[in-house]
């Protein structure tokens, strides 16, 4: 026991100091428990293969679709017009719609669900989302309290007075636990908590500076569309007709060497679905044939682009006419499958004094030149002939899978800025319904007990849809939307709970607790239940600490003669509202690595809440619970 406190001791300390990484802090306490024999491998391990823990992990790629689909923006930008930019209206936004939503979703499931719209909503905002991410983890806790089903320490409670009422330990007439008998608590809790939250997080988690006002040292793809004037000539021709063009490749149609125009890409139905957009683009490569419907994207003189219309049968198409139902009517340069890139040539390579074609660009690497930056001049027609200087910039066009290869070539250019961060910021906007649908149905699979579904099965249902739909790029692109220092830190701490019951370093100090303050009087044991609980649940998850105290609870209030029932909500509140520690419950967990939080930094804004929030609660549950 005595060494248990010991790990645990020194690893508090170091989570506070923050001079070591939080996850090797905890894999050190875990192994420790290991060598001192304390806990055998099966249970030292089992938090790797704890549901939360694999829920989280499948939340990561759930949001990480949310995101890239440019869903959460989307939502974000409707809620953003109900609170404005108001830092305040946004904070209580933030409060009270996760709270609503914790009510009927686990605490989990809320944060993972609202994380990247509270990201969004604040870069819409231009402000920052840490003042708005540890409201948000605390909120669905918060909103846990409000229901039944919000959390699983509520669960146990009404178990507990279940069979306290059965075994005649208090009267059949009292009471029962209904799905909104927590209700007013939660109430409570959430006023507590706008309340205190409000000023903490000004002082605390508001940075020194605007997050707008850094600078970054890369263009971004529509700074380079602008820099490069690329869309001041741009044209699109829809074959929407019988053509000549149907059945023949750009190389047979000569574009380039009839009309002086080069083509861009090439946009093409997927399918026919009136609700979900599936637009695919292609590079215009030379033996890329022609098809009905296809769109094709141009740049050059306008008469040119006109003539070629004419030869050919085509549609041009204007500004306010969708090239494909379901699809954007804006004339613009989008990157969903094809990127640009910037290259710097290098003084010795063996590109230069050739032209263009003779480098083979197109041939070698399937990209397309768009553009030469040659000191102030841009170079943007007749590219083909033109020759390779030394210290050039080119601007080139591509799947972001072969932007990619060109960093194989560093002797001969080098790549400028980090194109394929670029690429990650990219939206699939039109898959956002798709992401929208699984998501509802996650929830719904979560939130609706009739369906026999575990939550952790719904989460990796939707994990797994975000990745085969393409909500989420490739299963590459999900495996870097997890935080794997965060799954780290909670699996290897989730085991010490384990240990300090084992050893009986709980119930130890849970029974010293009770005895030495049991006999002063309904409130001072209500105050004494009620913070042990909340001293014990920043070291042990909320469950395990409400597994140990409501019977403690139950015990004490019936030792003294009062209704256990204020006692059994001390123990589901205070174990639910566990604000000091990341690791102390998921969705602290989940928006420590999204605002860049320290430990510190949930001690200077969730200790003073916690502890406020246990003043309050002492003297209001016994108003709602009578004694």
């Amino acid at each position: 026991m005595i060494i248990t406190l010991i790990i645990l001791l020194i690893s508090a300390a170091l989570f506070v100091s923050g001079k070591v990484r939080s996850d090797l802090v905890a894999l050190c306490a875990l192994l420790a428990l290991l060598l001192f024999q304390i806990l055998g491998p099966a249970e030292a391990l089992a938090g790797f293969s704890n549901t939360t823990v694999i829920m989280m992990v499948g939340l990561f790629i759930v949001s990480g679709g949310i995101f890239q689909t440019g869903l959460a923006k989307m939502i974000g930008g409707q809620v953003t017009k109900l609170a404005g930019t108001s830092e305040t209206r946004l904070f209580l936004t933030v409060m009270l719609v996760t709270a609503l939503i914790g009510g009927f979703v686990s605490n989990t499931g809320t944060v993972a669900l609202m994380l990247p719209i509270i990201v969004s909503m604040a870069s819409y905002a231009g402000t920052s989302p840490r003042r708005f991410l540890m409201p948000l983890a605390f909120a669905s806790s918060m909103g846990g309290m409000m229901t039944l089903i919000g959390t699983p320490p509520n669960l146990i409670i009404q178990e507990i007075w279940s069979t306290a009422k059965a075994n005649g330990l208090v009267a059949s007439t009292m009471q029962d636990i209904t799905f909104f008998t927590f209700l007013p608590v939660g109430v409570v809790t959430l006023v507590v908590g706008i309340l205190v939250l409000m000023p903490l997080t000004k002082i605390f988690l508001t940075p020194k500076t605007k997050d707008k006002d850094k600078k970054s040292d890369n263009k971004s793809l529509n700074e380079l569309v602008k820099e490069y004037g690329l869309a001041d000539n741009l044209f699109r021709v829809h074959i929407n007709g019988p053509s000549d063009a149907i059945g023949k490749s750009i190389l047979e149609l000569d574009i380039y060497r009839k009309y002086g125009l080069n083509v861009l890409e090439l946009r093409r139905s997927a399918g026919n679905n009136k609700f979900v957009r599936t637009v695919s683009q292609q590079l215009a490569s030379p033996t890329l044939v022609m098809q009905q419907g296809d769109v094709l994207y141009l740049s050059g003189e306008a008469d040119k682009v006109q003539q070629f219309a004419e030869d050919f049968t085509l549609r041009l198409l204007d500004i306010h006419t969708d090239e494909i139902e379901g699809s954007s009517s804006n004339t613009s340069l989008d990157f969903f499958d094809i990127g640009i890139a910037e290259i710097l040539i290098m003084p010795s390579s063996s590109m230069i004094n050739r032209t263009i074609f003779e480098a083979g660009f197109r041939s070698k690497f399937s990209l397309n030149v768009l553009g030469i930056r040659r000191g102030k001049e841009y170079l943007l027609q007749d590219l083909g002939e033109e020759k390779i200087h030394s210290s050039d910039v080119l601007l080139v066009q591509g799947t972001w899978k072969d932007i990619a290869r060109l960093r194989n070539e560093s002797s001969n250019w080098v790549v400028l800025g980090e194109p394929l961060q670029e690429a990650a910021k990219v939206t699939l906007d039109y898959k956002a319904p798709i992401a929208a649908l699984i998501m509802v149905a996650m929830v719904v699979m979560m939130g609706v007990d009739s369906i026999p579904v575990a939550p952790v099965t719904a989460v990796l249902v939707a994990a797994v849809l975000m990745v085969i739909t393409g909500c989420v790029r490739s299963v590459e692109a999900a495996y870097k939307t997890i935080n794997w220092q965060t799954i780290v830190l909670f699996a290897a701490m989730l085991p010490m709970s384990t240990a300090l019951e084992k050893t009986g370093a709980s119930t130890m100090i849970a029974d010293f607790i009770v005895k030495t303050f049991g006999t002063s009087g309904p409130y001072v044991a209500l105050a004494a239940v009620y913070f042990a609980t909340s001293i014990m649940t920043i070291f042990i998850s909320n469950t395990v600490t409400a597994v140990l105290m409501a019977p403690i609870a139950l015990q004490c209030a019936l030792g003294i003669g009062v209704s256990p029932l204020p006692f059994l909500f001390a123990v589901t509140v205070a174990a639910s509202m566990c604000f000091a520690s990341p690791f102390s419950t998921p969705p602290n967990a989940l928006v420590l690595p999204a605002g860049q939080y320290t430990f510190m930094d949930f001690i200077k804004v969730g200790l003073p809440l916690q502890i406020i929030m246990g003043i309050v609660m002492v003297f209001v549950l016994p108003m709602i619970f009578a004694f």
